[in-house]
């Protein structure tokens, strides 16, 4: 018999004020990625970015997610929503974030910081990509609380029954139960996709890009790999995780808005690798960058 997810996403409480895992995972991942920022920064001032830059280039990069995410959820996701009700844009307690809208955010920010800090852009985003898969695993375990962005049914013996996927929602709670419990809603298990995601978003893509920037890479190199990282494991996911309805498949009835949105980052971060390592210009870990 398959689980069934019955899990409250709200964490807290406080009268009318709801605090849900979901934005605890958001804290959560600033915090790991401070964490891990001055882990390296205290070893040494990693490409000349200390403790003041770092933690300039986390707030910068915490706006670069936020806004990021939100417009490109709503371009990329959202369109018709968005051109019928452009306000809608502003109502982000509705749900609706983008990895891919995210991660532009971020390198959006990062340029900006770059520009106004006379540093090199790459010095940044290099110190930065190590630090955001955790963060990216982090907020696939909090979809995964909140019951959404499930996957495709299956009968793996791990299969999870999201109320939210149902056709019909029951009517009450224990009738839910009673439901799963004569195994009428077994036809209806899906994959845990999410969770699928934040191991290999988070652990796996954290783990490669980790060990990969401890040894002296050119410039550019580290970011790069995120690219092809995050590119190769979300294709991946994506067989297993439910296209979004309003979407479905977008290009031969297999291709999903995540692949085609990640084919781009492995062409990129493939080109970007080869130009780096054939450009061989390894930049200093000691001292400020230009």
């Amino acid at each position: 018999m398959a689980w069934l997810h019955d899990i409250d996403p709200v964490a807290v409480q406080l009268g009318p004020l709801q605090v849900h895992w979901y934005g605890l995972m958001y804290v959560a991942a600033a915090g790991a990625a401070w964490w891990l920022g001055m882990r390296r920064v205290k070893r040494e001032p990693w490409r000349g970015i200390d403790r003041a830059c770092m933690d300039d280039l986390l707030f910068y990069g915490m706006l670069g997610v936020i806004l990021g995410g939100r417009f490109g959820y709503m371009f990329f996701y959202g369109w018709s929503n968005l051109v019928a009700d452009p306000l809608s844009i502003l109502r982000v307690w509705e749900g609706g974030m983008s990895f891919h809208g995210g991660m532009l955010g971020v390198i959006a920010a990062c340029l900006i910081y770059a520009w106004r800090s006379k540093r090199h852009p790459f010095d940044l985003l290099d110190f930065a990509a190590p630090l955001v898969p955790l963060g990216l695993g982090l907020g696939r375990i909090g979809n995964f609380i909140g019951g959404e962005l499930w996957g495709r049914t299956t009968d793996v013996s791990w299969a999870v029954i999201f109320p939210k996927a149902l056709p019909t929602m029951p009517s009450s709670h224990a009738e839910l139960v009673a439901l799963h419990a004569s195994g009428a809603l077994d036809q209806y298990a899906r994959h845990p996709s999410q969770l699928y995601q934040a191991a290999l978003e988070g652990l796996v893509l954290f783990a490669l890009l980790w060990w990969f920037s401890t040894k002296p890479r050119p410039r550019m190199a580290v970011s790069a790999l995120f690219l092809i990282g995050y590119g190769v494991v979300r294709s991946v996911v994506e067989q297993f995780r439910q296209p979004d309805e309003h979407l479905g498949f977008v290009a031969f009835e297999w291709l999903t808005m995540g692949q085609l949105l990640s084919l781009p980052m492995i062409a990129l971060g493939v080109a970007m690798l080869i130009y780096a390592y054939r450009r061989a210009q390894f930049a200093p870990s000691v001292g400020a960058s230009k």
